[in-house]
């Protein structure tokens, strides 16, 4: 029996493919850089053929580069970057308009009229989720009022909705499968997070057709099975789940109380909440975690839109450093910012506030303000709108939160970990493995066929490379944060 696993890990500025073995060890990484289109101020696009194609190419490049042939893979699994929303042709497989991604603000009206109507409280009962343009519903609703003839052919069953896992499902078996795992459903504002089905409520509500949309199955189950022509011959996929909830399985987050923070584009830091689905009373989202069997589980939610891509912005808009690894020793040529706040909040800002309509800002400058201390700023931000987030799980969780594992790109840099960990009072932990999106989705695969018989023999292999233990008091740090939000308030 094959005991390989390939994971397909669609992001939203790569496409990656990575071969694990049944021990979680990688065999092989194959990588593509995906275009990010701004047609218009706030609007953020990708092209869905260039996502296939490309996810593609990098998943027959790792195969290869591992030595393997598609009858050495056990299965797939598929991770995804959430809520970004393709429509297309049910019979060409063509989409009708690129693809909107999920950082796109062009619903922001449409979420503003649906709160005056005062249907967010249902919404929110219903989808765990708020009212934002962030979500995948008033994407599909604005792409059905916009293109011509669309909606009359949805409600024929003519075309397709998909977040991009769905997408990649229909082209991996040639059109034949039109699925979405319970996790990227629950991210559209169209699924009932406790029946773990699409409303009829909610879809009259944003005036979509149910026969548009996928079916919706477990994440950890055998779905399909790949056209022999893609692979040389057919390859089951076993296991999907959008980004987060995958690496929150990756990190072995299965008990109530366990959190995790990936510091990707933008930030997300998930706590395992058990069976129970809370309503958060400080700005976070209830969301599903990734499904093995029939047994639901949730999960608390908060997100920042832009983590990491702020250390982009400072290499490609202000030119401050070459590489993004770059930012560390700048930052670090300073003892501190000297008063500087960047607030990144160039698509609006997520969890806890939640307004589409915040930009960014740099405040506290002086004439003796230089690069070190704005890249040093950039940085902080991205600990502090992340402490924010799991501060606030901390106040809607009723199991203690001992520690903060994390991963993600930007994990790799100790002062970013040290200013985390200082600011939340916990040890922050990094894995070996910091692939933990990818390994999450090729768990799940690899339960469904076998390769380990139950979640706590995957979760035997996870190991620690470093622990990041707090190194002020919690009085500096709480003005550290008092700090930041006065700096927060002046984008709102």
């Amino acid at each position: 029996m094959p005991h390989a696993l390939l994971a397909l890990d669609q992001g939203t500025t790569s496409s990656r493919a990575i071969v694990f073995d049944a021990d979680c060890r990688v065999l092989s990484i194959a990588q593509q850089e995906l275009p990010q289109n701004y047609p218009q101020p706030g609007w953020v696009e990708h092209d869905a053929k260039e996502i296939w194609r490309g996810q593609l190419a990098c998943a027959q490049q790792a195969i290869a580069q591992a030595g393997l042939t598609a009858q050495g893979i056990a299965a797939i699994g598929i991770t995804n970057q959430r809520e970004t929303t393709v429509l297309w042709d049910r019979a060409t497989g063509e989409p009708l308009a690129p693809a909107i991604v999920w950082q796109d603000r062009r619903t922001a009206s449409l979420c503003s009229e649906l709160k005056a109507a005062e249907h967010e409280a249902l919404f929110r009962q219903r989808t765990g989720l708020v009212l934002d343009p962030y979500f995948s519903g008033t994407k599909l609703r604005w792409l059905l009022d916009t293109i011509p003839d669309a909606r009359r052919r949805a409600e024929r069953c003519e075309l397709a909705f998909g977040t991009i896992d769905s997408w990649l499902v229909w082209q991996l078996t040639g059109g034949r499968v039109h699925v979405s795992d319970i996790s990227n459903a629950s991210r559209t504002l169209m699924c009932n997070i406790h029946t773990g089905d699409w409303d009829d409520e909610l879809l009259a509500i944003l005036a979509i057709p149910r026969a548009v949309l996928p079916r919706i199955c477990r994440s950890s189950e055998v779905i399909a099975e790949t056209d022999a022509s893609l692979f040389g011959a057919p390859v089951r996929i076993a296991g999907i789940a959008g980004d987060q909830q995958a690496a929150l399985f990756g990190q072995t987050c299965f008990a109530p109380g366990r959190v995790k923070n990936t510091y990707g584009t933008g930030c997300f830091a998930l706590a395992h909440t058990g069976r129970e689905a809370p309503a958060s009373r400080h700005g976070l989202i209830t969301t599903r975690a990734a499904q093995l069997d029939n047994t639901a589980g949730f999960a608390l939610e908060g997100s920042v839109f832009v983590g990491g891509a702020v250390v982009q912005w400072l290499r490609d808009g202000l030119g401050l450093i070459r590489s993004a690894a770059d930012i560390e020793a700048l930052a670090a040529s300073v003892p501190d910012t000297g008063g500087v706040h960047l607030v990144p909040a160039f698509t609006g800002l997520g969890a806890p506030y939640w307004n589409a309509d915040a930009r960014g800002a740099i405040v506290g400058l002086t004439r003796g303000s230089g690069a070190a201390h704005i890249a040093r700023a950039a940085l902080e931000s991205i600990a502090l709108q992340s402490a924010e987030l799991v501060l606030a799980m901390q106040a809607d969780s009723p199991q203690a939160m001992s520690e903060l594992r994390v991963d993600g790109g930007a994990c790799a840099n100790n002062l970013l970990m040290q200013m985390q960990a200082d600011l939340l009072g916990i040890p922050v932990v990094r894995p070996v493995v910091q692939e933990t999106t990818a390994l999450g989705a090729a768990a799940l695969a690899g339960l469904a066929v076998g390769v380990w018989p139950d979640a706590t023999a995957f979760a035997s292999s996870w190991q620690c490379e470093r622990v990041f233990t707090p190194a002020i008091s919690r009085d500096e740090a709480a003005t550290r944060l008092a700090s930041w939000r006065s700096a927060v308030q002046r984008t709102l």
